[in-house]
């Protein structure tokens, strides 16, 4: 008995949590949508785009497609990732260092750091090796920090950019590059895309891929459960976890043996989701009121 998620013992096959919310590679599903985000960001990087841009909504699955991009990396390309980082001048920067794996010296002035990161990034040139930047949750930088970042993009060999940015973060971040103070970064921005939620038909898919990926049959959630499920997420991949999660556990609870629509209503009656419920009310004609 697998006594924190009971579920798992209960369907036949099931070997893991298919619903979990941390990112894992192995559950991995790509949407029509998000095969197109990566298309366009492979355009950027391999067009040599001085900065590509990804933006969507909270738990649009931007990370999903980081995640499948950085997988087919080739072995002469050096990425950095930074995510969620604030401070003032030369805090960033030594994120940035951080995420190449750069020693820092001790009290090191923004001078110092500069030429540090200068010269790494002129070596991995001179070795024929491309350098990425990749900075999630991108939104949360100040509209100097984001500056601070373009900067790096000015750092030239040869007459060759030597680094390429890919900004990811929630719309907020595009309304922050549309300032007038922003149109520096703005002009530097060739290969953008903006992520949508998955639509309908790309949800049962979504939900049955997973459920086959953890070792059950894909029918452990009914398909008009599914369009229930979408009608109140409305495509959104991470509410969509939280929903089928907590149906699974109902559904072991009643001993059912697939999860339908009423135990989706379930699920929806009950107070852990009634925030989900509450946002997507008003867009979700087809979701019954408690």
């Amino acid at each position: 008995m697998t006594s924190e998620f009971p579920y798992i013992d209960h369907f036949p096959g099931l070997k893991d949590r298919p619903f979990t919310l941390l990112p894992d590679p192995d559950f991995l599903y790509m949407s029509q949508q998000h095969k197109r985000a990566k298309a366009i960001l492979e355009y950027g990087l391999f067009s040599r785009a001085p900065v590509t841009l990804l933006t969507g909504e909270i738990g649009a699955g931007k990370t999903t497609v980081l995640q499948s991009l950085m997988r087919d990396f080739s072995s002469d390309i050096t990425v950095g990732l930074i995510s969620n980082v604030q401070g003032g001048r030369g805090e960033l920067l030594q994120w940035v260092l951080h995420a190449y794996g750069q020693v820092l010296e001790d009290k090191a002035d923004y001078v110092v750091l500069f030429k540090q990161f200068q010269d790494f990034l002129i070596e991995e040139y001179a070795r024929g090796r491309r350098v990425i930047l990749m900075v999630d949750e991108a939104q949360n930088l100040s509209a100097e920090g984001l500056e601070e970042i373009r900067m790096l993009t000015n750092i030239n060999a040869n007459k060759d950019e030597v680094l390429q940015l890919v900004l990811v973060g929630q719309p907020e971040l595009r309304d922050i590059i549309r300032r007038p103070e922003m149109r520096q970064l703005a002009q530097r921005i060739t290969a953008s895309f903006h992520l949508k939620a998955m639509q309908e038909e790309d949800v049962h898919d979504y939900v049955r891929h997973r459920l086959i990926v953890a070792g059950a049959t894909g029918d452990e959630i009914a398909a008009a459960a599914i369009s229930k499920i979408y009608a109140v997420t409305q495509g959104v991949p991470r509410l969509i976890n939280q929903i089928c999660e907590l149906a699974l556990f109902y559904a072991w609870s009643a001993n059912a043996s697939a999860v339908t629509p009423a135990v989706v209503q379930e699920v929806l009656n009950d107070e852990i989701v009634f925030a989900i419920q509450k946002d997507r009310a008003d867009n979700s004609p087809e979701l019954e009121k408690p």
